[in-house]
């Protein structure tokens, strides 16, 4: 089954050359995985074309939404499209399905707005799944068919623990304002487009249907029985030790690292072995290898970064936090016995709080603590009294996040699980059975369930911290980036609670 949701045909004046613009929108059965969706269509004097659909977004009953559109552009040598006819066309397991308006084909005129399917005359329009991490109004525009009186957005950001109501308005003017396009509001077809804002504020997640009185009825589009639902990304967070510019090609491993951290839409990056030229300790900025990184971002990026000791006998190294959300706090501080910037195990943490829309308050250390017989005991407990002392009650979560020195399963990882209350986030979003087997049940050898684990690595969340991680990978291996370090990288990816 494939059957049109809404059509629009519209011709913007806001540019030099007017610009029609034809959006098509269709529900489709999903059959598979692997599909075509298509929409076949001509303008008034032209031939038969075919336009790609992509799909946006998953419906009740088993069906999904696909969209597909193209702008045109009057030029000297290139007229508009005009009125257009339009059949839609999918292909599932080789069989093809066509919906051609029981054999008339689908018509719309230019620049007369939206048209409705016969099965959808309530219609959310440009329904966007996604919402930006600042963004904090949530435009919604709806279509209706007939004489609708009112027009109303239920809606929730905390799972319908509380309801909204929000009324949406008719504005004659509404192609004029949006396109200065000459459509009238309703139009020809008697389909007029509603509109409201919804103020989300931070929410990370926004669950609404829309209801309209249509001709004394009520007239629902709740996105198929399951309700449109947009949200925000999940806040992720990456730990890498950079190996302290011991690598072969080491710009392009760093210009790898930037392309992974855009690619995979990262939000917070603790770095270790951080490096700079020593230059008889007055270091290098220019030749930091968090700023590197950073310069590679795109901007708004922040950085704050610190160093601890002289690293390989050539450079001041240290600890960095890279962050996509402005720092409310930094501070920086040994957890060390030793201050010597000459030994090695004088090793100093790196911490940064920042506000994430939908997530609240965090606060995140980056760290390189020293090997188990080298101190590690000392210098955890000093981090996570620290860390613990930082958590407020408007603090959402604490993440203690780098190169630990002590593998899984091994007596310094024990140490974390039994005398303080930080878990292993990769670990319980990758093997639950295994963290609760560790940090919930205790069970009898429990370290024997790590022991091909290897990580050194770790993001330990503080336990009571309102946040759950939801998906985890290993990000710089043969299978994704390839190696740019001798740490392999680890993301965590957490929802709100």
């Amino acid at each position: 089954m494939i059957e049109l949701v809404y059509a629009s045909n519209i011709i913007s004046r806001r540019q030099r050359a007017p610009v029609q613009r034809l959006t098509f929108v269709v529900l489709v059965d999903n059959q598979a995985y692997d599909k075509r969706v298509e929409v076949r269509w001509r303008g008034e004097e032209g031939d038969w074309q075919t336009l790609a659909a992509k799909y946006t977004a998953a419906a009740g009953g088993n069906r999904e939404f696909w969209r597909a559109e193209i702008e045109l552009t009057l030029t000297d040598t290139r007229s508009l499209a005009g009125n257009v006819q339009f059949a839609l066309h999918t292909s599932q397991h080789g069989r093809d399905v066509w919906n051609n308006n029981g054999g008339r084909n689908y018509t719309i005129e230019a620049d007369a707005g939206v048209l409705v399917g016969a099965n959808h005359p309530v219609a959310h329009l440009e329904f966007n799944p996604h919402i930006e991490p600042k963004q904090r109004i949530l435009p919604i525009s709806v279509a209706v068919h007939g004489r609708a009186t009112h027009v109303t957005v239920e809606w929730s950001a905390d799972g319908w623990k509380t309801r909204h109501r929000t009324r949406c308005s008719l504005s004659r003017r509404h192609w004029d304002q949006t396109e200065l396009s000459n459509a009238r509001n309703p139009n020809q077809y008697a389909v007029g487009v509603w509109t409201a804002r919804l103020r989300i504020r931070d929410a990370f997640r926004v669950e609404y249907a829309i209801v309209a009185e249509v001709d004394g009825r009520q007239q629902w589009d709740n996105c198929g029985g399951r309700n449109y639902i947009a949200r925000r990304e999940n806040f992720k967070v990456l730990i890498l030790n950079l190996h302290c510019y011991q690598e072969k090609d080491q710009f392009a491993k760093l210009a790898t690292i930037a392309r992974a951290i855009q690619e995979l839409r990262v939000d917070v990056v603790c770095l270790q072995e951080v490096a700079e030229h020593w230059n008889d300790g007055a270091g290098d900025w220019a030749s930091n290898t968090a700023r590197i990184i950073y310069e590679q971002l795109p901007q708004p990026f922040y950085l704050t970064t610190d160093w601890s000791h002289r690293g390989f006998d050539r450079y001041r190294e240290g600890v960095a936090i890279l962050s996509r959300y402005p720092f409310l706090r930094t501070e920086a501080r040994y957890v060390s016995l030793s201050h010597d910037v000459y030994d090695i195990h004088s090793r100093k943490v790196l911490m940064g709080q920042i506000s994430a829309p939908g997530f609240g308050i965090v606060n995140l250390f980056s760290a390189h603590l020293s090997w188990w017989e080298n101190g590690f005991r000392t210098q955890f407990e000093a981090l996570r009294a620290w860390a613990d002392r930082r958590h407020t009650r408007v603090v959402t979560a604490t993440l203690l996040c780098g190169d630990f020195n002590v593998k899984a399963g091994s007596e310094g990882y024990a140490h974390i699980v039994d005398k303080s209350d930080y878990e292993d986030q990769f670990l319980k979003a990758t093997n639950r059975e295994t963290f609760d087997a560790v940090f919930r049940r205790r069970a009898k050898q429990w370290q024997s369930q790590l022991a091909n684990d290897g990580r050194i690595d770790f993001i330990l969340m503080k336990r009571g911290s309102k946040l759950r991680p939801v998906a985890a990978q290993r990000v710089f291996t043969g299978e994704s980036y390839g190696p740019v370090s001798d740490h392999e990288g680890f993301l965590v990816e957490f929802e709100p609670l």
